[in-house]
């Protein structure tokens, strides 16, 4: 992009995201000329004219602040989903819930909806490779009631595991996808922390 720009169209350019970032509001023609010190607002806008040439910007006619950064248009489907260290896909065990970074995901190519509330977690073990699900893969999941079948994160009896969520004569329980593997039926509690959405295979 510094190579098709001229400086100054960098600078305004950079103007535009960084204040669109901070406020959430693009800055209007006037804003850009008292920024940068412009004779007239003519100046601003001949920028944008110039920058919407050149494919950085679009704007949207007959609407005030109509400016959208193309970049951003681009990434419109990605949002950053938290991952929330590891969980059993074996015996439930104990585990504590810190953030390890996020995965930037093309939530339109998974199916997931824009406001869904959703975290991932990587999977440790062999008991849900009936369902594809294998040591190492990440699985992303959404904050929502399970339905009978669904894979989920849970929380049975203090101890966290990813199991498919199973009803039989109206309790619930959890199942392995791996015949090794007992069904873990909750003596106190059984919590659904989340319900799978999306699996990402680990490609080593």
């Amino acid at each position: 992009m510094s190579k098709e720009l001229t400086k100054r169209q960098i600078e305004v350019y950079e103007y535009l995201k960084r204040e669109m970032r901070v406020t959430g509001v693009m800055p209007s023609s006037r804003d850009i000329q008292e920024f940068f010190g412009f004779a007239s607002q003519t100046a601003a806008m001949n920028h944008l004219r110039a920058l919407e040439k050149k494919g950085v910007i679009q704007r949207i006619p007959g609407k005030a602040r109509a400016v959208a950064l193309v970049e951003e248009l681009d990434r419109e489907e990605i949002v950053d989903i938290p991952v929330y260290g590891s969980i059993a896909a074996g015996m439930a065990q104990d585990t504590q819930e810190e953030q390890e970074g996020c995965l930037s995901i093309d939530i339109r190519s998974l199916g997931i909806p824009r406001n869904a509330r959703t975290f991932a977690l990587k999977v440790r073990g062999d008991s849900m490779i009936d369902a594809h699900i294998c040591n190492g893969d990440t699985v992303v999941l959404e904050f929502r009631e399970p339905r009978r079948g669904d894979v989920v994160a849970a929380l049975i009896d203090g101890e966290t595991t990813l199991k498919s969520y199973v009803i039989e004569n109206g309790k619930p329980f959890l199942r392995a996808e791996n015949e090794m593997f007992p069904d873990l039926i909750p003596a106190r509690e059984l919590i659904i922390q989340g319900v799978m959405v999306a699996l990402l295979r680990n490609a080593a």
